[in-house]
């Protein structure tokens, strides 16, 4: 249970410290008081989302701590700070993520929001409190259900990928496939287009080139050519090197000289023996220069780049047709996976009607427990399509009495049916299971006998366990054990545990404003008498 709950700067609260006490606990006071605000307080202990406009006048943040007593009787205080800008939470002093509050309190509280009885009329809403109560193979049919909705999922947005035309995927492979195999079939090498340049240069100029190579070679090795004239030269000046080794330095370097032009001359000789003149090696060459302009005009700007591009033609070639083959098997696959969602749907939906007609009878007790004589409570289940949560849909369907038709509850029951309905639905659902409930105003539309049912059945609640209620009704904090007021003065609001006689007048303003007076006092312990002699102990 909340053992004490610390309150700062929360809205109008500047300041509250309250240590509510098993059982019951009514909080009270007038209308915009801030009753309210200390449900809030629980909410961000939970770990709910943080509000940054309930941060009151009086500091720059909100600030709530509350140490809780656990079912292991253990302990653990949670804390929640609050600025415009951010939220920090705490757990045993320590720093932790938000999420860590949710962690740490899973299970242990719950709240019933005072607009819950629009909520039920919800059918998101009404298949979350079926699903809450589902048996053991009803909650393996549900994670069943959730499986196979997340295969088809994933096979559909695979689909969407694939696109949704295969014939414009066989039109593309076919052509990344024709575009590969045209330079594949082209015996490219790397660099070939600069080679065949060379190549065709010295065919479509082969007589002048001969010519050019044959008279170079004339001047260099012919007689008195530039081989003989050095050789010469070399003879005369080593005849004097021995007087002077400035010559003999001369003498070496024209030897070097020879050897390189005796070199120059055989490489001329062979280029003019090695040159082809051939006029079918020339029409060769051009037919193999057009080849490479048309792939180099289609596919980029030098060989090397359409080698690169009939690779990359290729490897999207096969690429492209495992996707076709995947397409031909994840139609298949979808088939497969909506017959799996359609058969765990079925096993969800039967699974959920018998958790619904278990709820609806469960309700209609605590209905009967509330003053309904012969109340009808019905929680369809039908067939939809297929979606994230199952393959059907769930309504909550009431009738005050038996023998009028059952309809939605939002266009059926008045606000004081629809309060009751509220708290025996989420009573049947299991709220009662949580050691810490609270509920925030359910009592709309409520009076007379009809509230003393309400009291007691909230009191019958809270034997083992610790039950908040925000109320209006004299008649329903009559029966708390603790009762807690919230007064408001301008901008500040006080929060105080009131004692025996404190909640005598309490419950007398709350009975029309009597007030202090005699008449409201003693009006006031009757109902507190019959509260007592209801929860039989008085």
């Amino acid at each position: 249970m909340l053992d004490e709950l610390l309150v700062r700067n929360l809205g109008i609260i500047a300041e509250a410290r309250v240590e509510p006490g098993p059982g019951l606990v009514a909080l009270t006071g007038e209308t915009g008081a801030g009753k309210t605000l200390l449900l809030g307080a629980l909410r961000l202990l939970r770990g709910d989302q943080a509000r940054t406009d309930r941060v009151g006048p009086h500091d720059d943040e909100a600030r709530v701590e509350g140490r809780f007593l656990l079912p292991d009787g253990s302990e653990a205080t949670l804390a929640r700070r609050v600025t415009s800008s951010r939220s920090r939470a705490y757990v045993d002093g320590s720093m932790t993520p938000v999420g860590a509050l949710a962690d740490r309190l899973d299970g242990l509280v719950e709240i019933v929001g005072q607009h819950e009885h629009v909520g039920i009329g919800r059918r998101a809403e009404a298949r979350a409190i079926v699903d809450g109560r589902l048996d053991p193979a009803g909650r393996e049919a549900a994670d069943r259900y959730a499986r196979a909705w997340a295969r088809l999922k994933a096979l559909r947005a695979d689909q969407d990928d694939l696109g949704g035309d295969r014939r414009v995927l066989e039109r593309d492979r076919e052509l990344t496939a024709f575009q590969a195999d045209e330079i594949a079939d082209a015996g490219l090498e790397p660099g070939e287009d600069d080679a065949l340049d060379t190549t065709l240069g010295r065919l479509r100029h082969g007589e002048e080139i001969a010519e050019s190579l044959g008279a170079a070679r004339d001047r260099i090795a012919g007689d008195d050519g530039a081989e003989d004239l050095l050789r010469a030269t070399m003879a005369d000046l080593r005849r004097v090197a021995v007087h002077d080794p400035e010559i003999e330095h001369l003498v070496g370097r024209l030897e070097g000289l020879v050897s390189e032009t005796a070199d120059v001359a055989v490489v001329l000789r062979e280029l003019s023996e090695g040159l082809d003149r051939d006029p079918r090696a020339l029409q060769e060459a051009e037919r193999r220069k057009a080849v490479l302009t048309d792939l180099i005009r289609k596919y980029g700007a030098s060989v090397d780049e359409v080698i690169a591009y009939g690779e990359a033609a290729r490897e999207r070639a096969d690429r492209l047709g495992g996707l076709l083959e995947r397409a031909d098997r994840i139609a298949e696959e979808i088939r497969a996976a909506e017959a799996d969602v359609d058969a765990a749907g079925e096993e969800l939906r039967d699974a959920r009607r018998r958790a619904a007609k278990e709820l609806a009878g469960a309700a209609v007790a605590h209905l009967r427990d509330l003053g309904f004589g012969d109340p009808l409570v019905e929680i369809v289940v039908e067939p939809n399509d297929p979606a994230p949560h199952g393959a059907d849909v769930v309504e909550i369907r009431f009738a005050s009495d038996a023998s009028l038709g059952a309809g939605p509850v939002g266009r059926i029951a008045s606000g004081g049916e629809l309060s009751r309905l509220v708290l025996a639905i989420r009573l049947a659902a299991g709220i009662g299971d949580a050691p810490v409930v609270a509920f925030d105003e359910i009592d709309a539309g409520v009076g007379g006998a009809t509230a003393l049912a309400m009291g007691e059945k909230l009191a019958a609640l809270a034997q083992g366990r610790q039950v908040f209620v925000v109320t209006h009704l004299p008649q329903i904090a009559a029966f708390a054990d603790t009762q807690v007021a919230v007064r408001r003065e301008g901008s500040f609001a006080t929060v105080t545990v009131l004692d025996d006689d404190d909640r005598r007048g309490e419950l007398a303003r709350m009975l029309g404003g009597l007030g202090e007076a005699e008449g409201g006092l003693l009006h006031a312990d009757e109902l507190v008498a019959e509260a007592a002699r209801r929860r039989g102990t008085g």
